[in-house]
């Protein structure tokens, strides 16, 4: 990891860089993903799959047979695992539900508020070299408790044309029967336009690396809603020589071996606590299987040392991170100061992992700075709000003027005039 000392403002914004490509560099391949599949459909996902996945699923469509077999392959004690998992998420996205808003705005005038499930969603499930069944249950669950209609799963396929059988596993807990084997910018674009085995979708949800985030990006473009821009995870570590070094390590590595693009800072006003746990990523790093992938991301990450709290709450919001922990003596008083910050872990006993499995907050965070615009994944992420008014004969008699006055000025004036009418035939019936 890169050390800095108490860094010159104007080298913030470099040493902050994320390990990202730029959006010009992937967009070339997105678009001619998504212009094959927008064209040719099913035969472009399957040479495209082909291409990057290196397989050709027999089946495109997890059968009946395989999630059966799956659940058979999954072991008891990670089945229990993840149904306790799913518990807690379904009971804290349970508890964001909200009631009706009704409000008399004025003698007559009434206007209330409803959300609605979006009916059809495609939730995105990272495979690769970590196939994420957390994600199914992070993205599944909140569907459910929303109740949309129609949810449908795109996961990358192993080698043998398989797919996780713990993916499978959360999947029918949460409810999702259909999952389809298909990864990468592919399945964004198949979920996007439709083809003759993959439905089209409303809103896209999911983490990915940089492909599919561009992919996502692009979808926008053909009237599909994402989540948000989630691309390689992130984590940042606001800690002094009050937290525990071998903990802080741990953590910095729990996201540095996601992948090679991933990024981890530590943040901190102890210039010898950062050197113990520099030492402890050393031991720590040795005996992880995923060591090759964490090294690379260690290599892209920065331990920055800073002289006041003020500075450190300026640097931590100017990152915005996707994770942020909290290990601090003024814990309280940076905790007050986050305004830019996908999730917060606070004390010793609070791991990034816990959110990122069982806790029940959500995974599906804003990354790459994301998070000073965007919220992560909730239930709201799954509705939308649909405002209705009613309006009485008092109603409008009360509001008419106002609106008349409104649109003239605004030269309306059939805006005007769907009031005006009204508010004679009112005139005239009350002459009767």
């Amino acid at each position: 990891m890169k050390k800095y000392i108490n860094p010159d403002n104007n080298k913030i914004e470099a040493i902050l860089q994320r390990p990202t490509a730029g959006v010009n560099e992937i967009e070339p391949a997105v678009k001619q993903v998504f212009d094959e599949v927008m064209t040719k459909g099913e035969e472009a996902v399957l040479k495209y799959t082909e291409l990057f996945d290196g397989v050709v699923p027999e089946n495109r469509e997890v059968s009946r047979s395989e999630f059966e077999e799956a659940s058979l392959k999954v072991p008891v004690a990670l089945k229990e695992a993840i149904t306790t998992a799913a518990r807690n998420i379904e009971k804290f996205h349970i508890a964001q539900k909200t009631e009706k808003i009704r409000v008399e705005t004025m003698p007559g005038v009434f206007c209330w508020q409803e959300k609605k499930p979006i009916e059809k969603v495609g939730l995105y499930i990272p495979g690769g070299t970590a196939p994420l069944f957390s994600t199914v249950l992070m993205l599944g669950i909140p569907a459910k408790v929303a109740g949309c209609k129609e949810v449908i799963i795109c996961t990358p396929p192993g080698k043998d044309g398989s797919v996780n059988p713990a993916i499978l596993f959360a999947a029918q807990l949460c409810g999702v029967d259909r999952v389809f084997k298909v990864g990468g910018i592919q399945a964004i674009a198949a979920m996007t336009f439709g083809t003759s085995f993959i439905p089209k979708v409303y809103k896209i949800f999911g983490p990915g690396n940089q492909y599919v985030t561009a992919a996502k990006q692009w979808a926008t473009r053909y009237q599909v809603a994402i989540d948000m821009p989630a691309g390689p995870s992130e984590l940042m570590v606001v800690a002094d020589e009050t937290a525990v070094p071998a903990y802080v390590a741990a953590d910095l590595l729990s996201q540095a071996e996601h992948g090679v693009d991933s990024q981890v800072i530590l943040l901190s006003t102890s210039a010898g606590f950062c050197e113990q746990v520099e030492n402890e990523i050393n031991t720590q790093l040795a005996d992880l299987p995923r060591k090759a992938i964490a090294e690379k991301a260690i290599e892209n990450s920065r331990i920055i040392v800073v002289d006041d709290i003020d500075t450190l709450i300026r640097l931590m919001n100017s990152y915005g991170p996707e994770h942020l922990i909290i290990s601090a003596r003024e814990e309280d008083r940076i905790r007050e100061a986050v305004t830019n910050a996908g999730s917060v872990f606070l004390g010793n006993y609070t791991p990034e992992s816990a959110g990122d499995y069982a806790s029940g907050t959500n995974h599906t965070l804003p990354t790459n700075g994301y998070a000073k615009q965007y919220s992560g994944v909730n239930l709201d992420s799954f509705t939308k709000s649909i405002t209705y008014q009613k309006i009485s004969e008092e109603g409008i008699t009360n509001l008419g003027s106002v609106i008349e006055y409104m649109a003239e000025a605004e030269g309306l004036y059939a805006h005007k005039n769907a009031v005006s009418l009204r508010l004679q035939d009112l005139k005239n019936k009350s002459n009767e």
